[in-house]
Formats: structure tokens, C-alpha cells, sequence
């Protein structure tokens, strides 16, 4: 029966038939975990996340809309979340996630360029299971991903403060590891070039894209805001901005009266801080929904096309703080 059923290997006509009449008789209906085990199928698309110690990741911006636009496409495609948490110093056998069929496909979020992570993701595509990258490229290699144009985010909220007169700008960079932090660098470097304003490398900070490591830099960067070395601040994303506002309000210095500050991310606590924090907007959503969409979505591929990236543009918005 499970053979007509499912449609599975030939068969005669008649016999199709007679089972086909039988099962309308005594009323069956095929359970689904049955049909996905005889067809070696989940339903599952794995989503990969970091484990970070006392961040929530649900609730931020970050990750919450990026799930949001993965779920959306997996209900409509029929497939359920399983969502899979990593940890900093564990193993990351991703493959195996496949080879006991707890999934069908993968979504890594939070991809790090480090060694374990290469491997893991080289055992993926020699193993020909399909995955997706968001947010994380490798450049060298081709993996299956979906990004946003950090370069010219980065270069369009630098530019802006260049605009308003900012001729010392400093920036609070994420951690190297990430590609969308390596971006944002270079979209810096590009439009204090393009303003003829040399590169200082003592402008430069690193956080960790926590609210906690921008306020811990309030102090750092009140030293250079009343030495007259810092005029304006760039950070990578709306956390660190807003942790550095409320050390910097601290010690009595205000975004958009002692300094400029635009953030990056345009996430919902950039819109309900007084001062309202200049960002830049990234698809997170889209960017979660199109991931999904390449694995699940056979309609949403494109055959003539020869790129396994996607680049989605971002904008710059313009707010109290600058």
C-alpha cells in the first residue's frame, strides 16, 4: 500500500487501482511522519544560531527579523523551523544534521570565519547537502548566500557625518571574524578618502555588537570627544550606538549636541531612544525570506542565472543624533 500511496517504484495499473479503492473504502489517510521517513525526508529546515550568554536573541532585531523572513517562506513551502544552537567552543558537525535526517536543509545565521566553521561548512558542500550562508560570505568559495551591501551602508552614513561637517570621525567596528565587519571597514576607509580626510587607525574601536561593549567604550570615547579628537561617531550596529549614548550621557556628553552619531541596522530600539538614532536600514527580513526561498523554492531560482549570491541594497536614514 505504501508504495501506491507514495507513488514509489513500479507498478501495474490494476493493482494501483485496487489499492488506491481499498484505501477510499476503509476511509485512510497516509500519517505524514510515516511519509517522511519512507521518502527519507524530515520537513525540516534547520536554522544554525550562536548560544550567547545572556543575550536573548529572540529578542533582538538582528536575528528576530531574520527568522521572521525564514519561517514566512518555510509555512508557505511546507516545511517546519528546527532551530539549532551553537556553541562558541563545541563542535559544528552540521553534516551530521543531515545524515541523521533531522533536516532537509540549512540556514547558518552567525557564521564565523574561523577554521572549525570552514570545515564544517567544506564537509556541507563536499557532502552536496544545501545550505545557505546570511549575512557571512566567503568569497572564495562558493557557497549558497544572502547578503547586504555593508560597503556602501558604511560609506553613506560616513559620508552624511562628512556632510554635516564632521571632520574626525571615529568607528565602532564589530569583530573581524565577521565579513560584514571587514565591509563596514572598508566602507569607512572609502568615504574619508572620498573627502580627502586621511584614515587614523586610534579612531578605529572594536565591540562585540552588544549594547554592553558600546558603553563600555563611553569612556575611551569621552576622552577623544573633549580632546577635540572626536567629532562624530560611526558604529556597526544600532546596540553598540545606543550603549555608547547611554555611557556618554553618563559623563554628561549628548548625542547630537557633543557629538554625531549614526548607528547601523534601523532596529526598533533606534526609533524609541531619545535622541532618535541616525541608522542605516537592512533587509533582514527579505534577507531571511530569500535564504529560505533558495532551498525550499524551486520557483524562486533562476536557471539562467550563474551567481550563488545575493546583495541586497540597504539605506541610510537620517535622525536626531546627527
Amino acid at each position: 500500500m505504501s508504495r501506491v500511496l507514495n507513488n514509489v517504484g513500479p507498478m501495474k495499473e490494476e493493482t494501483r487501482k485496487r489499492v488506491l479503492q481499498a484505501a477510499a473504502q476503509l476511509g485512510y489517510v497516509p500519517n505524514a511522519l510515516a511519509q517522511q521517513f519512507a521518502r527519507r525526508k524530515s520537513g525540516n529546515i534547520g536554522v544554525v544560531l550562536p548560544f550567547v550568554p545572556k543575550v536573548h536573541l529572540f529578542s533582538t532585531y538582528y536575528f528576530s527579523e531574520i527568522l521572521s523572513g525564514i519561517g514566512e517562506t518555510a509555512k508557505r513551502c511546507g516545511y517546519d523551523l528546527l532551530l539549532i544552537f551553537r556553541e562558541p567552543d563545541g563542535a559544528r558537525d552540521y553534516a551530521k544534521l543531515f545524515r541523521t535526517q533531522k533536516i532537509d536543509a540549512c540556514i547558518v545565521l552567525g557564521s564565523q570565519n574561523v577554521p572549525e566553521e570552514r570545515a564544517a561548512l567544506a564537509e556541507l558542500k563536499e557532502g552536496g547537502f544545501p545550505f545557505c550562508l546570511v549575512n557571512q560570505r566567503y568569497d572564495e568559495e562558493q557557497y549558497e548566500t544572502v547578503d547586504a551591501d555593508h560597503f556602501d551602508g558604511s560609506k553613506e552614513a560616513v559620508r552624511h557625518l562628512v556632510e554635516q561637517g564632521k571632520r574626525k570621525v571615529a568607528f565602532v567596528n564589530g569583530p573581524a571574524q565577521y565579513s560584514n565587519s571587514a565591509d563596514r571597514l572598508l566602507g569607512y576607509k572609502a568615504a574619508l578618502s572620498e573627502a580627502s580626510i586621511p584614515y587614523e587607525e586610534q579612531l578605529v574601536y572594536v565591540g562585540n555588537y552588544s549594547r554592553k561593549s558600546g558603553y563600555e567604550l563611553a569612556g575611551r570615547m569621552a576622552e577623544g570627544i573633549h580632546a577635540g579628537c572626536i567629532d562624530a561617531v560611526f558604529a556597526g550596529n544600532d546596540r553598540m550606538a545606543i550603549g555608547l549614548i547611554q555611557g556618554l550621557r553618563e559623563l554628561e556628553l549628548e548625542a547630537g549636541q557633543h557629538y554625531a552619531l549614526v548607528g547601523y541596522d534601523d532596529s526598533d530600539g533606534s526609533r524609541i531612544i531619545s535622541p532618535r538614532l541616525s541608522t542605516v536600514a537592512v533587509p533582514f527580513y527579505e534577507m531571511g525570506r530569500i535564504a529560505a526561498a533558495r532551498l525550499l523554492d524551486s520557483s524562486s531560482r533562476n536557471p539562467s542565472s550563474d551567481t550563488n549570491l545575493d546583495i541586497l541594497p540597504v539605506s541610510f536614514i537620517n535622525r536626531e543624533t546627527s
